[in-house]
């Protein structure tokens, strides 16, 4: 008998950590601009137009990838792969998730405001 991966279970973790965080932030988004919680890049601190703009959007990329994760977990424990692709996959989708919410939201914050204040 085999021990099961810790891979799908991670990535569940993650998933609703990032889905339930996602959610919080999204109905009650930090107020002011500040260097400890919510969307925090130079692009999104530099107005507080800004900041009230990418923590709805990044909020909203959050829950959609919060809900992937969860998928994908459901998808790795049911294909039962091997470790070392199950951890390829893993942390494939979870560095995904964090550059695509990034990128999804410095666009956005670049389309509304352009590239000055």
């Amino acid at each position: 008998m085999t021990t099961p991966s810790m891979m799908p279970l991670l990535l569940f973790s993650i998933g609703a950590i990032f889905a339930a965080m996602s959610l919080n932030f999204y109905k009650n988004p930090p107020k002011k601009i500040n260097s400890l919680i919510g969307y925090r890049t130079s692009s999104s601190m530099k107005s507080q137009e800004r900041w009230d703009f990418s923590q709805k959007y990044s909020s909203k990329w959050m829950m959609r990838y919060g809900g992937l994760l969860l998928l994908a977990s459901v998808v790795l424990f049911l294909l039962k792969l091997k470790e070392p692709l199950e951890l390829f996959i893993g942390v494939g989708l979870l560095a995904y998730t964090v550059i695509a919410v990034m990128v999804k939201t410095e666009r956005a914050i670049r389309a509304k405001f352009g590239n000055g204040q």
